[in-house]
Parts: C-alpha cells; sequence; structure tokens
C-alpha cells in the first residue's frame, strides 16, 4: 500500500464549512468537489471520516455517504473499506473528468458545445502563433502531410486531423485550455469521426487547416484565428448536419 501524506482531516473540515439545513447529497458532492479542485489537497490525501464530514458540513451521514458513493463512481476519491477514502487525483486531473460528466449529465446541446469549441480552438490558434516552438511546428507540419496523403481514406484523415489539432494545442502552451478542449471534443468525437464524407470535403479540409499552419508558422496571431474560425465555420455545419442524422 502506498504512503499517504499525514493526516490533514482538521485543515479539510476547517475549509468545508456548514452547509443549509437539509442539502442533498447533490449539493454535498459539489462542496467537496470545489475543495479538491481548488489545488490545496494532495492526491492520495486521506478524507477524514464520514461522522466528522457530517458533523463539518452540518448534513446526515446518509447524504455524506452518498456524495462520496458518486464521486467514487466519477473517479475522484477512492473508498477503501477498513482504511478510509482518498482523494485520487490533482486538480488539473480531476477538472476534466467532472467536466466531462457535468456536461454529460447537464444533457448540453450540440449547438452550445459546438459554439464552445469554436471559441476555445480559435483562442488555442492564437496563442499557438505566439508560443509554438520548433518541435510543435514540426508536429504540425507532419500532421498536415498526413492529412494531405490521406484525403481518400477518411478514418486516416480523421486520425490526422485529430492530430493536427492536439498539436496546435499542444503548441498553445496552456494546460487547463488543453483539459477544456479535451472535454468538449470527447463529447463531439462520435459526429467528428464521420463528419467529412468525401475527398472533396476532405481537400477543404485540408486547405483551412494549411491556412492555420501557415499562419502559425508565421508567428502571425491575427491571421491563425482567422483562418481557424473561417475552419470552424465549416467544421461546425459538417458536424452540427451529423449529429441531425
Amino acid at each position: 500500500m502506498p504512503a499517504y501524506p499525514d493526516d490533514r482531516s482538521a485543515e479539510i473540515t476547517a475549509a468545508l464549512g456548514v452547509l443549509p439545513s437539509g442539502t442533498p447529497a447533490s449539493e454535498v458532492a459539489r462542496r467537496l468537489m470545489d475543495l479538491f479542485t481548488g489545488g490545496s489537497i494532495d492526491p492520495g490525501t486521506r478524507l477524514p471520516p464520514e461522522r466528522q464530514l457530517a458533523s463539518t458540513l452540518g448534513v446526515g451521514r446518509s447524504a455524506v455517504r452518498e456524495a462520496l458513493a458518486a464521486l467514487e463512481i466519477l473517479g475522484i476519491v477512492d473508498v477503501r473499506p477498513g482504511s478510509g477514502t482518498y482523494l485520487r487525483g490533482t486538480a488539473s486531473e480531476l477538472l476534466p473528468q467532472t467536466l466531462r460528466w457535468g456536461l454529460l449529465i447537464g444533457r448540453k446541446s450540440t449547438t452550445e458545445l459546438l459554439d464552445l469549441r469554436s471559441g476555445l480552438e480559435i483562442y488555442v490558434a492564437r496563442l499557438a502563433a505566439a508560443r509554438a516552438e520548433a518541435s510543435a511546428r514540426a508536429a504540425l507540419a507532419a500532421s498536415m502531410e498526413r492529412m494531405r496523403a490521406d484525403v481518400a481514406d477518411l478514418k486516416a484523415f480523421a486520425r490526422a486531423d485529430r492530430d493536427f489539432h492536439n498539436a496546435l494545442a499542444t503548441a498553445a502552451d496552456n494546460e487547463t485550455l488543453v483539459d477544456l478542449l479535451h472535454v468538449v471534443r470527447s463529447l463531439l468525437q462520435v459526429y467528428a469521426d464521420r463528419a467529412v464524407h468525401d475527398e472533396d470535403e476532405a481537400r477543404t479540409a485540408v486547405a483551412e487547416h494549411d491556412a492555420v499552419y501557415r499562419a502559425v508558422e508565421a508567428g502571425d496571431e491575427d491571421a491563425a484565428a482567422s483562418a481557424m474560425a473561417a475552419h470552424m465555420a465549416t467544421a461546425s455545419q459538417r458536424l452540427a448536419a451529423e449529429a441531425a442524422r
């Protein structure tokens, strides 16, 4: 069994505070998640016992038990019978998990997700143009070559397309932004993999990606953002059409 940080029960309970009487388990889970994603609790930290959490929060033990069970399902905590409950990951690791589940549970529309993805991708392109190092530009160039070579193989083309966007996000050098994009892309992936239907659409996508790549290569932030906005307009149309099928 791995070593865990020293007991921090007092610190954790002090940070939680009291909830209104009758607060449901969902709100207990939310309060715990606010604490976990704040970055002050280390991975592997043992949480206070249910009884202590219930007393601190001013709720029943059943609400705490249900909240912890939900967080275990999400992979946020690890409940070990006879040992206790432990926080699994860092704040940056927990954020994309909670966002993904929150979006799924909230049943957000495809239109909203497409709007969000477009805004994030445009900002990523701008940052990449300002920050891309030689290795990142090389990865973008390699993805472009694969896209050009695979216009007749749509499955391979979709993989190269994903790799281009992943390389662009890496070049932006912002881990939180990468996490957000990963969540949105994963929710749209079922449509994205089928969005390009023929070689003509693939060639159009190649031209749009190439405009982004050339702007990043030139370090032109405005041109990169504009090129990505143009690409997102057509890509979003294709994804929306695929989702409506």
